[in-house]
């Protein structure tokens, strides 16, 4: 399958080993991350995804496959800004979303508004508004419980 990983462009070193522990899983088990094809996690779920001989697919904001990170497989450039938020997670099967600011929610407020499954690992409480999101503690759990919602279990 196809999961989508959010979260910040600008990640500290702790946030960077845990994204790439997340693309190293996902590639592990034969899933292709699907993310915003940047810098931050972006870069370091792509990274781990790579180590582990995964595909990566980077949805751009700008006009240039070139502004792709370098473990970007596939770069699609949307030259939308800000609003090819709403196709990085109409892209995945799933979503797991990472520790972020506000692209990082508005990206698990279309994950919800498009019916995709969505897992949180040290990432926004959206348990105040109408938003499915599972918490998750590692990155193992986070691939189990999409891997799950997807098969129809808990």
């Amino acid at each position: 399958m196809r999961v989508s990983v959010i979260g910040g462009g600008v990640i500290t070193d702790e946030q960077r080993f845990r994204a790439e522990a997340v693309g190293r899983e996902l590639a592990a088990r034969g899933h292709t991350v699907v993310c915003g094809g940047r810098g931050g996690t972006m870069e370091a779920v792509c990274r781990g995804a790579k180590a582990e001989g995964g595909t990566t697919i980077g949805i751009l904001p700008g006009d240039r496959p070139d502004d792709a990170n370098e473990h970007v497989d596939v770069a699609i450039a949307t030259g939308l800004g800000h609003a090819r938020n709403a196709l990085v997670p109409l892209n995945g099967d799933a979503v797991i979303a990472l520790t972020g600011g506000v692209g990082t929610l508005t990206e698990i407020g279309f994950a919800s508004i498009y019916d995709r499954p969505a897992v949180g690992l040290e990432t926004h409480d959206v348990s105040a508004i109408d938003i499915d999101l599972v918490t998750v503690d590692t990155p193992e759990a986070a691939v189990d419980a999409v891997e799950a919602a997807l098969e129809g279990g808990p």
